[in-house]
């Protein structure tokens, strides 16, 4: 059986040279258009691609899949800023109750501290050393 001069490997873009595409142009064309195939030009003896002729449906899918890119892009920089503002809130609400838990604890150290000498109790002892960190300022 005959295959046509035009079809190339499945799953491959077919690959034409640019001087076999001037002659052919329409038929690649409207290969591009009925087929939905996409032609890749070369320079003559060079095989590297220099442009393609594809079907317009994936022409303005390329160019929607920029727009939806860049739409993209805004809406998540718009929820990164909202995550850091909220980070940022409560970043500030913790230092805040962490203020005002190290002041609970230095008035109850201080009430301890008048109550029982320092060094006297060894279960307390260790229960400052536990809070160290809270204590230093």
């Amino acid at each position: 059986m005959a295959v046509p001069a035009l079809t190339p490997p499945p799953d491959q873009p077919r690959t034409v040279p640019l001087r076999e595409a001037r002659t052919r142009f329409t038929q690649l064309v409207a290969l591009a258009e009925l087929t939905d195939a996409v032609t890749v030009l070369t320079r003559d003896g060079d095989p590297r691609p220099i442009a393609a002729i594809v079907p317009a449906a994936a022409a303005r899918s390329a160019a929607q899949a920029r727009a939806d890119a860049d739409r993209l892009a805004a809406v998540t920089a718009g929820w990164a800023r909202r995550l850091d503002e909220q980070h940022r809130q409560s970043a500030r609400r913790h230092s805040a109750e962490l203020r005002a838990v190290r002041a609970a604890l230095a008035e109850a150290w201080a009430e301890l501290d008048r109550r029982a000498a320092p060094g006297g109790d060894p279960a307390l002892a260790r229960l400052r050393a536990a809070h160290a960190d809270l204590l230093a300022d």
